[in-house]
């Protein structure tokens, strides 16, 4: 199992929180999504073939703009 952190700039309320918790859950492979508003991050739990590609391109699909950045995983 691994663990995706990712910096979304634009989370700024409930209704994105619940947004892109709706649209990353549902993926295969993910066990966990935590969206924290107040640090701009989304966290997620899943199997290792879940790739930060399909994470980054889910949450893109919801309007939110995923920066160029390095994912912290662990």
């Amino acid at each position: 199992m691994a663990s995706t952190t990712l910096s979304v700039p634009e989370i700024h309320c409930g209704h994105c929180k619940s947004a892109i918790e709706g649209a990353v859950g549902p993926l295969e492979g993910v066990r966990t999504v935590e969206v924290d508003v107040d640090a701009r991050s989304v966290r997620v739990d899943h199997d290792d073939a879940v790739t930060v590609r399909a994470l980054v391109d889910v949450i893109e699909d919801q309007g939110y703009d995923v920066p160029d950045q390095e994912a912290l995983a662990g």
